[in-house]
């Protein structure tokens, strides 16, 4: 492993000597690094070492994304990355950290496990989205990571989400909007609006209202070849759509079709980590403070 790409959003107050020590530690190792040009900004106070320089786009000839922050900044990675097939590894110095789950401490022992080949490239299937509006409004990164949502734009009435699936419908959801999760995304939106935790390796995708008016209206799993339209009518001329952290407009009545990427991202899983340590961990999955 010999090229590696360094991306954050930010420079955490708390992250200048990890992000030092992280840049450092593979250089010596005999790499050659390259930071993201705008992060590289955020970096002025930051003593790197000469031979770091920067990028602005990706190319397959990398070896290695290191994300520095919290999930988002991972999102973000991947707009970078798309199909090129350059593994992530997040490094957290965020708060809860679902997908950057490898943190800080033991920079050197991470380097090591790196270098010598010791993690699983752990793949994640993504969602994209077309539409059927002539002026396609949706960034040129049509993908997501996490999920896909429709929702309500300058206005606190309802909107309706006319939904089919692979052609049949499915209904017409009275409600705030409606994410279309992968299984990584579901930790993640779809939770906090009750739908299910899904394990990473799952075929699956899932369907969660927003703030729905029926309340027979509940989240759907459903397999991940299903082929996904929606359509959005409101009273409102526009809604939004979001990819991950990335936002368009459309007129109402504009159908959006959404189905698996062909391409999948791969996030590195140091061998002492796994997807269910993450729940006990982070979700506290099953604590009970009576025992």
């Amino acid at each position: 492993m010999k090229h590696i790409a360094v991306y954050g959003q930010y420079v955490h107050k708390d992250a200048p000597d990890t992000i030092k020590a992280i840049i450092t530690a593979f250089i010596d190792a005999g790499c050659d690094v390259k930071v993201e040009k705008d992060f590289y900004e955020f970096m002025d106070d930051i003593d790197l070492p000469g031979q770091v320089t920067t990028f602005d786009s990706l190319t397959a000839a990398y070896d290695l994304l290191i994300s520095i922050g919290g999930d988002g900044t991972i999102l973000r990675a991947v707009s970078y990355i798309g199909d090129l097939d350059v593994p992530i590894l997040g490094i957290n110095t965020g708060r809860l950290g679902f997908l950057a789950t490898t943190h800080e401490d033991g920079i050197q022992s991470i380097v090591k496990q790196i270098m010598n080949g010791d993690y699983q490239l752990n793949k994640r299937s993504l969602i994209t989205a077309t539409s059927s509006h002539p002026e396609n409004h949706l960034p040129p990164d049509n993908f997501a990571l996490n999920e896909v949502t429709v929702s309500r734009m300058n206005t606190t009435s309802m909107i309706q989400i006319e939904t089919h699936l692979d052609g049949e419908f499915l209904n017409s959801y009275w409600a705030d909007g409606l994410i279309i999760s992968t299984p990584t995304g579901s930790t993640g939106y779809s939770l906090s609006c009750g739908g299910p935790v899904i394990s990473p390796t799952t075929d699956a995708f899932v369907i969660t209202p927003i703030a729905p008016h029926n309340l027979n209206a509940r989240p759907l799993v459903i397999h991940d070849n299903t082929v996904i339209t929606v359509k959005v009518i409101g009273r409102e001329k526009e809604f939004l759509t979001s990819l991950d952290n990335r936002i368009a407009s459309y007129p109402n009545e504009t159908e959006i079709t959404l189905k698996k990427a062909n391409f999948t991202i791969d996030l590195i899983q140091l061998n002492d980590q796994s997807f269910i340590k993450t729940l006990r961990h982070k979700l506290l999955w099953g604590e009970d403070k009576r025992n």
